[in-house]
């Protein structure tokens, strides 16, 4: 995890240098990473030693090509494959993401909910979870049938549990240390 961290720093150095949109960076980087994940003979490829390091940046090129890549993909894949590093895409496009949302102050949010919340309640939601970071917040949501109801929000390592069974627990303990 820590060479992946330290090339997908470098990577958004390069794009929060260049100016490149951010959004449009992870998209290409996150398109490539499942193109990789996805397909067992380009990784071979790829990784394969024995494979000439030009016939791997043709193809490449025709990758970058396919999906309307920039030049400054193309050639941040071609260092990963020159270091032997091109089986690591996958974690450093995570990485990568991780980074950019830090450089600009943006915080993923994994909101699970016992019912489908409504466009209300979720603007709601990210707004005290934005005033609590500090950050701009980014939330998926997703239904969880196991909540008996409220909701139960991830940012990075901190768990929000507003669940019903969650404030069970909080008077329980209120109760048994009072």
């Amino acid at each position: 995890m820590a060479v992946a961290s330290r090339y997908a720093r470098a990577f958004a150095e390069v794009v929060m240098d260049r100016r490149i949109d951010p959004n449009t960076a992870i998209q290409e980087l996150e398109t490539m990473a499942e193109l990789m994940k996805s397909s067992p003979e380009l990784r071979n490829v790829l990784q394969n030693p024995a494979v000439p390091h030009s016939q791997k940046l043709k193809l490449l090129d025709a990758l970058i090509a396919r999906i309307g890549g920039s030049k400054i993909l193309r050639n941040f894949i071609a260092v990963l494959i020159d270091h032997h590093r091109a089986g690591q895409l996958h974690e450093v496009a995570e990485q990568f993401k991780h980074e950019l949302n830090q450089r600009l102050g943006i915080a993923e949010a994994q909101v699970r909910s016992a019912r489908e919340l409504m466009p209300e309640e979720k603007q709601q939601l990210e707004k005290q979870m934005t005033a609590i970071t500090s950050k701009v917040v980014r939330a998926t949501y997703t239904r969880d049938a196991r909540l008996l109801g409220g909701v139960i929000v991830r940012i990075g390592s901190t768990i929000y549990d507003g669940s019903v069974r969650g404030q069970l627990q909080r008077i329980k303990q209120q109760i048994v240390s009072a």
